[in-house]
């Protein structure tokens, strides 16, 4: 026989209506008691009717995520995290992929509103008119861009920057190039003015080398214009943007780091394969999922009062193989050394 949820309030000594407003409403019940609750529904394996109790509460028990491409690398750790921590909660998660179209992201929150509770959107490219319009239909948390007014999880973009600067600076290069990511996305806009004011304190001298798809093809792309910039390294939008590029340049048998340096952003588990080993500004996409989930859930709670609040995730660069000074590059030797962090 299935356990009910009178069951669970004889064994745990309460209301029924106390069991519903636990596993509901927990933040309406004190924690000792709430507790306690939890902890004989458990024990007795009992599972609410998400159905029945959405029609008390007028939750629907779903959170929505949003993303640019899940082809990604950079997406599925986030996509786990945000997952595992809303079960936590007893959230269930529906994941909408925009196929880098900016033009889908606010189609696809006016078509979950009705479904979800509250909506996380990632690395959105939207318009600030349009962002404030998906924030107006649904509780809504930003991670990886800023907006005013919505609360957001967002990396230390420009401190990331300017530790890669100063690491290529270190090195001795005086001419850094960057290719950047879609001209629509703010994290580029964000690290290209954090390579500006790092360059400036540096005194190296800055190339744009221009706006590529976030994608092993958009390195390719860039290939070609940073071997005729004169740069002595390129610092790329991404770590897949940055895979491109080496395999380019080795297509036309110029070694990394011997005839250019190349600085990748993400940290994906393809920065640790390739040879030599990318050099990459690690952004902890645990971290930001975690905070992510938190967030939208003080909103769903109604603790998000005055100031929207905004959570920032430092970020790690981590030094391998495609980072030497520009004086070895008359050298035939690859120069190996295993990841340290700074």
């Amino acid at each position: 026989m299935a356990v009910t949820i009178t069951d669970v309030a004889r064994a745990a000594g309460v209301s029924t209506s106390t069991v519903s407003r636990a596993l509901s409403l927990p933040d309406k019940v004190d924690p000792a008691t709430r507790e306690r609750v939890l902890r004989v529904a458990e024990h007795l394996g009992y599972h609410p009717n998400r159905a029945a109790r959405g029609l008390i509460t007028g939750r629907t028990g779903n959170l929505g995520l949003i993303l640019p491409d899940l082809a990604n690398p950079f997406f599925p750790s986030l996509v786990k995290t945000v997952q595992r921590h809303a079960h936590r909660s007893d959230q269930q998660v529906l994941l909408m992929d925009t196929d880098e179209d900016p033009a889908a992201e606010l189609p696809l929150v006016r078509s979950l509103v009705k479904q979800v509770d509250g909506i996380i959107l990632c690395s959105p490219r939207m318009r600030p008119a349009d962002l404030r319009e998906a924030a107006s239909l649904s509780p809504t948390v930003l991670v990886n861009r800023k907006a005013r007014g919505i609360p957001a999880v967002v990396f230390d973009n420009v401190e990331g920057m300017r530790r890669i600067l100063a690491h290529l600076a270190g090195l001795g290069h005086a001419h850094v190039g960057f290719a950047g990511g879609p001209r629509s996305s703010w994290s580029s806009g964000e690290r290209l003015r954090g390579l500006r004011v790092a360059a400036a304190e540096l005194g190296v001298r800055l190339d744009e080398l221009g706006h590529f798809a976030p994608t092993v093809a958009g390195g390719h792309d860039a290939a070609e214009g940073a071997l005729l910039s004169g740069v002595t390294a390129v610092v790329a939008y991404n770590d897949l943007v940055a895979v491109g590029l080496c395999q380019a340049l080795a297509e036309r048998e110029v070694r990394v780091p011997d005839g250019l340096s190349v600085v990748g952003i993400d940290d994906i588990a393809l920065a640790a394969m390739v040879r030599p080993a990318l050099t990459t500004l690690a952004l902890p996409t645990e971290a930001a999922g975690r905070a992510a989930v938190d967030l939208l859930l003080q909103l769903l709670a109604g603790g998000a009062d005055g100031r929207p609040p905004q959570v920032g995730v430092a970020a790690e660069l981590l030094v391998r193989g495609t980072t030497a000074g520009p004086a070895s590059r008359s050298s035939p030797a690859t120069r190996r050394r295993a990841p340290r962090r700074t």
